[in-house]
């Protein structure tokens, strides 16, 4: 396999371009991208400029989120004088915005992560999800900004507390044909619920694959293919009944299932 060593260079934490060249190496199966080194908080120039070497010395490519203009210049010097190759992630942007709206850059290192109420309400939307989860407080469903139904192993969790990370308050309800339903979920608007559904026999294999994994071997009624039909018929009634919108996650991410919501949450809030 055909192998590229990475230099990442940022002046804070770095992880946009961490995540960057992680979505560019999904791409690039055939080519090992694995061998990545992160310089954060690169805000000397003297600092940089010995960074640059040892990359050169290696033949590394060097990506970077430099936003001091001194520091992408130096960056931008050195690979013209010894070609090295670099790529640049923040300026090209940061250019053509400052060029159209005549309105300099901030050249702050970090400023994504600075203290605002989109961070706290973050962080509130992330407790709320914990403390909602699988429905183990009721008045948390007429409290939310989105309530998740689903049987168990649909990914009501993963999904609610991605879902959090984006600032919506999520609560979820694993449905059991034997427990009733709690009669808050039917004072909700049915916009404000999502339901999860999935194949059968996907979700047998995931059920049997989590408890094996917990040490558990054999047929059980949790793991019984006829069981499961049953458990998925069930939450289709109970999501006609509330006419609510309905997501199969057999084939997707959590970050589709995600994209799916928060659409059709914008196109609620906007009538």
């Amino acid at each position: 396999m055909k192998a590229a060593k990475i230099y990442l260079v940022s002046d804070s934490v770095g992880e946009t371009a961490q995540k960057i060249v992680t979505a560019v190496s999904a791409q690039f199966p055939s080519v090992d991208l694995s061998d990545v080194t992160l310089y954060p908080f690169t805000t000397d120039e003297e600092n940089l400029i010995d960074i640059l070497r040892d990359a050169l010395k290696e033949k590394a490519i060097v990506v970077t989120t430099l936003v001091e203009k001194n520091l992408v210049n130096a960056v931008k010097d050195f690979a013209s004088r010894t070609g090295l190759q670099t790529v640049d992630l923040m300026s090209p942007l940061s250019t053509i915005i400052e060029s159209t709206f005549g309105v300099p850059p901030l050249e702050e290192p970090g400023a994504i992560h600075r203290l605002n109420q989109e961070y706290f309400n973050r962080v509130a939307a992330i407790e709320f999800a914990v403390k909602y989860d699988d429905g183990k407080d009721a008045k948390g469903f007429l409290e939310a900004d989105l309530v998740i139904l689903g049987v168990s192993r649909t990914s009501k969790t993963p999904l609610s507390l991605y879902l959090a990370n984006r600032g919506i308050k999520v609560a979820n309800l694993p449905l059991i044909p034997e427990v009733e339903m709690p009669k808050e979920i039917f004072e909700i608007p049915h916009e404000k619920i999502v339901g999860l559904t999935t194949n059968a026999d996907r979700l047998t294999n995931i059920r049997r694959s989590r408890m094996a994994s917990l040490g558990l071997k054999g047929e059980s009624k949790y793991t019984n293919p006829e069981r499961i039909t049953e458990e998925l018929a069930y939450a289709e009634e109970i999501f006609a009944k509330l006419g609510v919108e309905v997501i199969n996650v057999s084939e997707r991410s959590i970050e589709e299932s995600a994209v799916i919501i928060e659409d059709s949450l914008k196109a609620t809030a906007n009538g």
